[in-house]
């Protein structure tokens, strides 16, 4: 089951008893890193015990799970981890994932599921291929980091001197070897497409020499080449995890574009009353109605609502009945579950740092299923 699935899924839990919720960034860079987070999970699981909130052999896990991160027993090429306990619901769940987390503990009625869920949004299925004139390497990456690679070997002959050869002998040597390499840059060009096509991915980042990796692009499709991101510096030999750490920063930033190139498409959309909203009323009423497909929210969106008892609509307000039934209402972090009613209902979720368009229009945005 992939990330999305399993989010839907945690959204729509019912526990009986309370939640524990842990987000850790586990990018180590040194070992004050690893200490600080240490202080962090020690602090936490000492407040959380003292205040008797949460069920003591989900804290011993929580610890335990805590200790194997730090110690790199368990995931140690993870940058982030999340973690979940709930003893009464049978959950114990940890999640790593290749981007890194602010450090978070939460013990509540419900998963805290907005940091993975706008992980799952950000960090779509990718490729880091590195060529050179004999071979390939294909690494998949996705959230959770990379998968198997695929080794892709051509039987070229290397470039040597050729001694005492005439010049004419030289030269039809040399159209001997590039026409096998090229022979072998579209069987790799052919071998990208095939994955691109099949696991969809959307970002490809190149590795290699230059005039290796100009090579490539020659020989793979429009569609597949507009999906490259760019390219890094790569050696046949290096372990994937070098190829991977430089082409996150290349994926990252592509990402970031294109956060902000679907928001302008977004509130475009709103402003002709199509397919989104923008707003936290309007938005209440597209993820009230299971109408969103997309939501963009800015990281430092925070409003208190109400939910309905009866119905379960989400308004905004502290009190008073349903707007829709007459039921009672009872106080919610709108923030938190809007996010959690549209990964229930099979949409996603993208948090931004910063935006100022956004932010003019209230902090948040929704595309939806169908018009307005």
């Amino acid at each position: 089951m992939d990330l999305r699935s399993r989010l839907a899924q945690l959204a729509k839990l019912k526990a009986t008893g309370p939640v524990i919720s842990v987000y850790l960034n586990t990018r180590w860079t040194d070992e004050h890193q690893r200490e600080r987070v240490r202080i962090f999970l020690k602090t936490e699981l000492k407040r959380a015990r003292d205040a008797g909130r949460a069920d003591p052999d989900d804290l011993a896990w929580i610890e335990a799970s805590g200790r194997s991160l730090i110690e790199q027993t368990e995931w140690p090429d993870a940058s982030g981890v999340a973690l979940f306990a709930c003893r009464a619901a049978g959950l114990r769940e940890a999640f790593p994932v290749r981007v890194a987390f602010e450090d978070t503990f939460v013990v509540n009625d419900r998963p805290y599921l907005v940091p993975l869920a706008s992980v799952a949004a950000d960090a779509p299925p990718s490729l880091v291929v590195f060529i050179d004139g004999t071979s390939a390497r294909l690494i998949p990456l996705d959230v959770t980091g990379p998968g198997d690679e695929l080794v892709l070997e051509a039987q070229v002959e290397g470039r040597h001197s050729s001694g005492g050869w005439a010049a004419l002998a030289q030269s039809r040597y040399q159209r001997h070897i590039e026409t096998h390499r090229e022979q072998h840059f579209a069987a790799v060009a052919a071998a990208v497409t095939g994955w691109s096509d099949h696991r969809d991915a959307e970002r490809i980042v190149l590795a290699g020499e230059p005039r290796m990796v100009a090579a490539l692009r020659e020989h793979v499709p429009d569609r597949v080449a507009r999906r490259v991101v760019g390219a890094v510096a790569g050696t046949r030999y290096e372990p994937a995890s070098a190829l991977v750490e430089r082409a996150a920063a290349l994926l990252g930033q592509a990402d970031r574009v294109a956060d902000e190139s679907a928001v302008e498409r977004a509130i475009t959309e709103a402003a002709k009353g199509g397919h989104a909203v923008d707003g936290l009323d309007r938005t209440l009423d597209a993820v009230n109605r299971g109408a969103v497909r997309h939501l963009f929210l800015l990281r430092d969106f925070r409003e208190v609502g109400r939910a309905c008892e009866g119905c379960g609509a989400l308004q905004r307000g502290l009190g008073g009945a349903c707007a829709y039934c007459r039921r009672p209402t009872r106080p919610v972090p709108l923030d938190e579950e809007l996010v959690d009613r549209v990964i229930a209902s099979g949409g996603t979720v993208t948090r931004l740092a910063r935006h100022a368009a956004l932010a003019q229009r209230g902090g948040i945005l929704a595309v939806l299923r169908y018009a307005a």
